[in-house]
């Protein structure tokens, strides 16, 4: 999401207000961000987030993040 804006990881992490490495460990799964962080990202990089409304047992997946139409 981030290069489809042309969004630098200092940029984007400006915005964020997180340190550039957080940033560099969610980009490389290294780490998750916390929820807050995932609707920051897709509201600066104009994606909504989906959920599929079914109770499972299985975890979710925070990498599906679908773009706006």
């Amino acid at each position: 999401m981030r290069n489809d804006q042309k969004l630098t990881q200092k940029q984007l992490a400006h915005l964020l207000k997180v340190d550039q490495t957080t940033l560099s460990g969610w980009e490389r799964g290294y780490r998750e961000p916390v929820f807050e962080n995932i609707e920051k990202i897709a509201s600066i990089c104009h994606y909504k987030i989906t959920f599929i409304n079914e109770l499972t047992k299985e975890a979710v997946d925070t990498k599906n993040i679908f773009r706006k139409e």
